[in-house]
């Protein structure tokens, strides 16, 4: 086996993205602080060509160096847009028939192998901030949370971790 050359990967330039049919889910990030996370998860969107990131509340946004060296360029292919506050987002991304799924551990949670989604819905992922999670206004709005399963001994995944794996598994069941 041969590594392939990034020029033999046949991607998308930054106007073929913008043009091409997105994938109907977009990202929010709740009160996010790490600027290498935000650049993480702008990279993850632009490889699931996901519709949308909202930046709420604490979360910086571009441009920025520390957001710029991990997202390599995805600032500019994916589609972003700073919100003060998440809740009033997720209440009119509801309102336009997106359903919203907050990324926590909590009651009633769905764990995401257990997740279905429906191929004609449009969904909102809120991820929270790296030490309070979703802040539980938002979580009370959701209408409901998705919780990924883990088995060891810590209670959590890094957040850009947590983006990718859950945009990966709606991605995938999207696509069957």
């Amino acid at each position: 086996m041969r590594k392939l050359e990034n020029s033999e990967l046949d991607r998308l330039n930054v106007e073929e993205f913008k043009q091409v049919e997105k994938t109907p889910v977009c990202i929010i990030l709740d009160n996010v602080r790490s600027l290498n996370n935000i650049g993480s998860v702008f990279r993850t969107a632009d490889a699931f060509l996901i519709e949308k990131i909202y930046l709420c509340g604490i979360t910086a946004t571009p441009p920025h160096k520390d957001i710029h060296k991990t997202a390599l360029g995805a600032t500019e292919s994916v589609t972003w847009e700073y919100r003060e506050s998440a809740l009033a987002l997720v209440q009119e991304l509801q309102q336009s028939g997106y359903a919203t799924y907050s990324v926590e551990q909590a009651e009633n949670a769905v764990m995401l192998n257990d997740f279905k989604v429906a191929k004609d819905q449009k969904y909102a992922l809120v991820f929270g901030n790296e030490v309070k999670g979703v802040s539980q206004e938002v979580v009370s709005k959701s209408d409901g949370v998705l919780e990924i399963p883990q088995y060891g001994t810590k209670h959590s995944l890094n957040i850009s971790v947590s983006v990718g794996i859950v945009v990966w598994d709606v991605w995938a069941k999207l696509k069957v």
